[in-house]
């Protein structure tokens, strides 16, 4: 991947433009910053970048033998290391899954990345022999460059086994270098961070997300601005909502509010039914744009001003219901939303998931305790 193939991060990209002119670029760099941002491609850019026979200024050449092995990420000196399942097992034993779905999508989240290996409901983790196994690769000679470069998604899941790096972070085998993509510090060691020069990668702006969508999926407008305005700045999430054969999840709460309303329990049940039917990920999106909603139909109610992120319908909608939904009922509302996207990564029973979350809406609705 080429920097100019990252969506946005301009900044960022500028900065290491100046390290590597200016060869200061650290032997490890931690990328650090929101889901979606582009951190894991930024990290790939770079890899290429350094890696390539022929770079400009500003760019790899994308046309050399090594380019292409990374395009690839074939490259014999280019290391991954990543959440994996299962006692004793390493990043290599999924190289060709990861391989896969990162050639698909750069921007994915771990939850993706553990079901696409048969996570279920297991913990992932980088282990004590993954560690051993990064040691061993980065001891070994150069094969065709003289860098060698691992790249770690989510140095969070190291936990302490972490430690067993620390040396090799600090003293690292000559032109080794480490490219750490995390999304919470405060997961990760203080000594691991201590040896890092962090990168600071921002959330992407709505008008970025929207154009990248328009240009890349080739998403009509509207549903690049929804997408944009639901994303909250994560390319990921706009870009499964984009996706998304059935997301019309803006008239689907409409008439979810209305009818937990009026509290009809059969018109409630066959709303359950029909949720229950559009999969865990429609179902993740729904709640997504609810408390999307709810958040701006907050700002309204406290600042009647209409310059918040709701158009048509929505913002008409979320006038008429000023008088009838008070904060703390948005609140409560908010927070049993945000139990039920719990419960859905979960896989828990949607129809009876979503009927007892109308019947409780039911309540907070008509201040019944």
């Amino acid at each position: 991947m080429r920097f100019a193939e990252v969506i946005g991060q301009q900044a960022v990209k500028d900065d290491l433009h100046q390290m590597v002119a200016a060869d200061r670029l650290p032997h490890a760099l931690l990328f650090l910053g929101p889901g979606g941002s582009g951190k894991l491609a930024l990290a790939l850019a770079l890899a290429q970048y350094v890696l390539c026979s022929n770079p400009s200024e500003e760019e790899a050449c994308g046309e050399c033998a090594e380019c292409s092995k990374v395009e690839k990420l074939i490259h014999p000196d280019l290391h991954f290391s990543f959440p994996t399942v299962g006692t004793n097992v390493t990043s290599d034993t999924f190289l060709s899954q990861w391989r896969e779905a990162l050639l698909e999508n750069p921007y994915m989240d771990v939850n993706e990345w553990l079901q696409r290996i048969g996570a279920e409901n297991k913990q992932g983790n980088i282990n004590k022999q993954e560690c051993v196994n990064i040691i061993h690769k980065l001891s070994l000679k150069t094969f065709t460059t003289n860098r060698k470069i691992l790249i770690m998604w989510l140095p969070e899941y190291l936990g302490k086994e972490g430690n067993r790096l620390l040396k090799l972070i600090e003293e690292p085998p000559e032109q080794t270098l480490f490219i750490l993509v995390a999304e919470n510090q405060e997961l990760i060691l203080n000594t691991i961070l201590s040896r890092c020069q962090i990168v600071k990668v921002n959330g992407l702006a709505d008008e970025t997300i929207m154009e990248a969508l328009k240009a890349l999926e080739n998403v009509d407008q509207s549903t690049a601005a929804t997408a944009a305005q639901l994303s909250d700045g994560n390319y990921n999430e706009a870009l499964k909502f984009a996706r998304s054969k059935q997301n019309d999840h803006a008239q689907l709460f409409l008439d979810w509010l209305r009818l937990c309303y009026q509290g009809n329990g059969v018109k409630l049940v066959s709303w359950a039914e029909k949720i229950a039917t559009l999969g865990r990920e429609n179902q993740k999106q729904f709640i997504q744009y609810a408390l999307h909603f709810l958040r701006e139909y907050l700002v309204l109610k406290m600042t009647e001003k209409e310059i918040i992120r709701l158009q048509g319908t929505e913002l008409e909608t979320a006038k008429k219901l000023m008088p009838l939904i008070a904060f703390d009922q948005i609140e409560k509302i908010v927070n049993l939303l945000s139990e039920q996207a719990y419960y859905v990564e979960r896989n828990a029973n949607p129809k009876v998931l979503f009927l007892s979350a109308s019947i409780e809406v039911n309540r907070i609705l008509k201040r019944r305790q």
